[in-house]
């Protein structure tokens, strides 16, 4: 399809865990030397070779996009398993329980999701100028609004300044509007840009430490009077 026919082509594999675990089994079974945590030393190599069948061929129109799904054992990131994954993969996605309870969907943990690839397909020309800028100031606001929430639960409120516990609003509302989007919800990347612009103005202009001067006049939101 994506080579012969030119179609660019989504694949989700689920679910790898149960994959690598047969393969445990059968390697045991063999009486091969298991590596660590039982699983074969050829794990590696051996996801290797499923996940780079993604990609695109020269001079051919279509491409292979894979998703493959896992479970992480004991939700422990550092299991073979997930480890071996997000360091063969350009990215990983990494769902959270807790926002799942909150009611956040899709209940996607922003702070250890990742993407090797995100500044070849952002800026000017290709989504706009700002979202490098705007995206490093959001994860790093988020990153400490989620410190200060865990620093108000065992402190207290009193124990914050107030510019901290505008950050944890921002951490708020950034779970609640920014990553809910529900299952119905078409967001733009314009939309999201702005949507972020939006949360942002929650903090002093002062704290926007890691976007040009330039994009903060041209895109902060206009307070309506």
């Amino acid at each position: 399809l994506a080579f012969e026919k030119g179609m660019h082509v989504l694949v989700i594999m689920t679910d790898i865990t149960n994959y690598a675990e047969a393969l445990r089994e059968v390697s045991a079974a063999k009486k091969e030397v298991p590596g660590r945590r039982g699983f074969p030393g050829y794990l590696y190599t051996n996801l290797a070779t499923i996940y780079e069948r993604a990609g695109r061929q020269l001079g051919k129109k279509g491409s292979i996009t894979l998703i493959p799904i896992l479970t992480m054992p004991e939700d422990d990131k550092t299991h073979p398993i997930p480890d071996l994954t997000g360091y063969i993969t350009e990215g990983q996605i990494i769902l959270s329980r807790e926002l799942y309870r909150k009611g956040i969907h899709p209940p996607v943990d922003v702070l250890p999701s990742l993407s090797r690839l995100k500044d070849k397909g952002i800026g000017e020309g290709k989504t706009r100028e700002d979202h490098s800028g705007t995206m490093n100031q959001l994860f790093a606001a988020y990153s400490t609004g989620k410190d200060n929430k865990e620093l108000m639960s065992i402190l207290g409120e009193a124990a914050l300044t107030p510019t901290d516990l505008l950050y944890a609003k921002f951490a708020d509302e950034f779970e609640k509007r920014y990553v809910n989007q529900g299952y119905e919800e078409n967001r733009s990347i314009q939309e999201t840009l702005d949507l972020g612009w939006e949360l942002l103005s929650i903090l002093p202009k002062s704290e926007l430490k890691r976007i040009k001067p330039e994009y903060i006049e041209k895109y902060w939101p206009k307070k309506e009077l």
